[in-house]
């Protein structure tokens, strides 16, 4: 079948739409950044731990995630580099918690509902038999991990 050619735009109205919403390119670069920092399992629980618990410390984190306290102590450091906790001393024993503004929401409400709309076996979970309705059994690929680095400018 031969492809159509068209005019653009086709919607003036949502070409406007769509530039007066977009993100300057720096800015969605800081967003892909901090988004990035999410990628990694142990960085992405420990937001949901300190949402739960509110301040934890390196070694109750470590028991929360069932991880090493290595693991935990690089992952809350490139959460702190990032900006989205912080940290108190008491003594020698410093306590973690989420940043001040941190949009508890975000987690709360969006980053479930993503995991619910990409539930497995639907497809929108890589590994899972690729994009709904395509047959497509490859899937998309994961790069989520790719180049999550340090989000701040």
């Amino acid at each position: 079948m031969p492809a159509v050619s068209r005019e653009h735009p086709v919607s003036p109205a949502g070409v406007a739409a769509g530039r007066a919403g977009v993100l300057p390119v720096s800015e969605a670069g800081r967003l892909a950044g901090l988004l990035g920092m999410l990628a990694d399992p142990v960085r992405s629980r420990i937001l949901f731990a300190l949402v739960s618990a509110g301040e934890l410390c390196v070694g109750d984190l470590a028991l929360v995630l069932d991880a090493t306290e290595d693991q935990v102590s690089y992952a809350l450091k490139m959460l702190r580099l990032a900006g989205l906790v912080s940290f108190r001393k008491d003594g020698r024993m410093v306590c973690y918690r989420l940043s001040d503004g941190f949009p508890h929401p975000l987690l709360e409400h969006c980053l479930r509902q993503l995991l619910a709309i990409a539930a497995p076996g639907t497809g929108g979970e890589p590994g899972t038999g690729g994009e709904p309705g395509t047959g497509d059994a490859a899937g998309s690929g994961d790069a989520a991990g790719a180049g999550a680095g340090d989000a701040r400018s």
